[in-house]
């Protein structure tokens, strides 16, 4: 789809019908990462997902704000129809300041492993980090092997996210638009949209988790009808560190407020 400020946005139809649940993948990700969630989410609606400008097969071009993202999902959104937002880290924050600006569009939210206040923090290492990885990648298997550690599901992960060139595998985001996404949240905070998101929202965090101490569950406080999770064992990729947890609590909470 074209944005209202000119990008090629792809978004990517997993099948379903009825009410629209919008998928919103994390940083350096792509729709596509949530193929496995997407398969049992089909039951429950027409699932679907962007690549969010400068990931997967979007356009890379800015401005790389959370304004301007949240504006290309909530414009996503007003061709389908209103629905459910789930989304994973970025796609989490996304999906929470879209549920907070534009109510009418937002039946239901689901954040997993985010936060809205990272002040303080600096993007910069993750930015040294993931330009001192080797690319081109000579395979997929380097990926994982690059990617996988501490959590092997990190590799599967990348795996997504990489094109095949003649000279081997690159990533299909670039390392200073990502660097850029994440030094804005190094510097702003999201508690007012927390406080205007009044739609029923399911708050997932990692036992490993990216977010501040404490902060998720101070984010369920603060709305009106919330419901945090904690899930043991996990690392920032909770719907693929431990699947059938994840699927579970997603699962009763669309039950409840589909």
């Amino acid at each position: 789809m074209r944005t209202s400020d000119g990008l090629d946005l792809a978004v990517v139809e997993f099948g379903g019908e009825g009410i629209p649940i919008l998928l919103l993948h994390g940083l350096m990700g792509r729709a596509t990462t949530w193929w496995p969630v997407a398969g049992w989410l089909s039951a429950h609606g027409r699932v679907l997902g962007p690549d969010a400008r400068g990931h997967g097969r979007s356009d890379a071009r800015g401005p790389w704000t959370t304004d301007r993202m949240t504006a290309d999902a909530a414009e996503v959104l007003a061709e389908v129809g209103p629905g459910v937002v789930v989304g994973h880290s970025m796609g989490g924050l996304h999906g929470l300041v879209l549920a907070a600006r534009h109510p009418e569009l937002v039946r239901a939210l689901v954040v997993e492993d985010m936060g809205v206040d990272f002040r303080g923090r600096s993007a910069a290492e993750a930015g040294s980090w993931f330009g001192a990885m080797p690319q081109p990648f000579p395979s997929l298997a380097a990926v994982r092997q690059a990617f996988g550690w501490p959590r092997a599901e990190f590799g599967d992960y990348m795996t997504e996210c990489v094109e095949e060139r003649p000279d081997g595998y690159h990533l299909l985001a670039r390392v200073e638009d990502t660097v850029g996404i994440a030094a804005e949240w190094a510097e702003r905070h999201h508690w007012d949209a927390v406080a205007a998101v009044g739609c029923p929202t399911l708050l997932i965090e990692a036992a490993d988790s990216v977010a501040p101490g404490g902060q998720m569950a101070e984010m369920a406080s603060r709305m009106p009808a919330a419901a945090h999770v904690r899930v043991p064992g996990t690392g920032h990729l909770v719907h693929a560190g431990d699947p059938g947890a994840y699927r579970a609590a997603v699962e009763a909470f669309l039950t409840t407020h589909m």
